[in-house]
């Protein structure tokens, strides 16, 4: 079966994007896997089709790199709406469903190299904040402690024995380490399905600039955001313990396109 792909990232979390809005490529899990593997298949963080909707611009079905379907992913989200602009569903607006619910989204701004993407997140009204970290569900579930050197912080091997923890199961958690360093946030995430380190995860840095909001005396409710893949941005509106109006911005980048055999 050869299948037309293209490659995006946000800031560097990176995603095979298929057109399936006539609903006749399906994919086992297996070779979901072999697609994202980045010595074997294409590469990428997680994999997502574009289907058709009847209600709204298109509907949004992701699956992590493992081939699982997952959970809610903020940079897929804005690439996968820059990539509805690219094939003429929308033009600067979206309304698209994902596995958490309906998301709006807008193209800001671009360029020949990128696509600036604004995109709604789903109200956080729950945050269980314990003595070293806090966890939240910002459409995929989230674990932030903050440090005061985020270089010394081993993410990986920490990230991953946090990840599997039984406080966590049976699903797990996505694990964020995050700095705060002057007007802005450094974050680093290990993510569950890839189980790796990512180098941008939208939903994380989301949550970080949640938990961070939590700490600021003033009443701040944009915070800047460094990722190893780039620069993004949160802003939100703060009702106490209740996030809305919560939205995840940064650019979104067309890799390459292509055609691949899949056995």
């Amino acid at each position: 079966m050869k299948i037309e792909f293209y490659k995006y990232h946000g800031t560097g979390n990176d995603f095979i994007l298929i057109d399936n809005r006539k609903g006749d490529i399906e994919l086992k899990k297996d070779q979901i896997a072999w697609l994202c593997n980045r010595r074997l298949g294409i590469g990428g963080d997680g994999l997502m089709f574009l289907l058709s909707s009847a209600d709204f611009d298109f509907e949004m079905k992701y699956f992590n790199a493992d081939g699982a379907e997952g959970t809610m992913c903020g940079n897929g989200g804005r690439c996968i709406t820059a990539f509805a602009n690219f094939l003429g569903i929308i033009k600067n607006k979206a309304h698209f469903m994902a596995i958490d619910g309906l998301h709006e989204s807008e193209i800001l701004s671009k360029n020949e190299q990128s696509v600036n993407v604004s995109l709604k997140m789903t109200d956080v009204d729950y945050i269980e904040k314990k003595n070293d970290y806090i966890f939240m569900n910002t459409g995929s579930p989230h674990y932030i402690k903050f440090v005061e050197d985020i270089e010394k912080v081993d993410v990986f091997n920490e990230g991953k024995r946090i990840r599997w923890d039984k406080r966590f199961q049976p699903g797990g958690t996505n694990v964020n380490f995050v700095e705060i360093k002057e007007s802005k946030l450094i974050v680093r995430t290990f993510e569950r399905g890839v189980e790796d380190v990512t180098l941008s995860c939208g939903t994380g840095v989301t949550a970080s600039a949640l938990a961070a909001s939590m700490f600021q005396a003033d009443d701040k409710n944009v915070f800047d955001i460094e990722t190893y893949g780039g620069k993004l941005k949160v802003s939100f509106t703060k009702d106490k313990e209740k996030f809305t109006n919560i939205r995840l911005e940064g650019p979104a980048v067309k890799v390459f396109e292509g055609v691949v055999t899949v056995q």
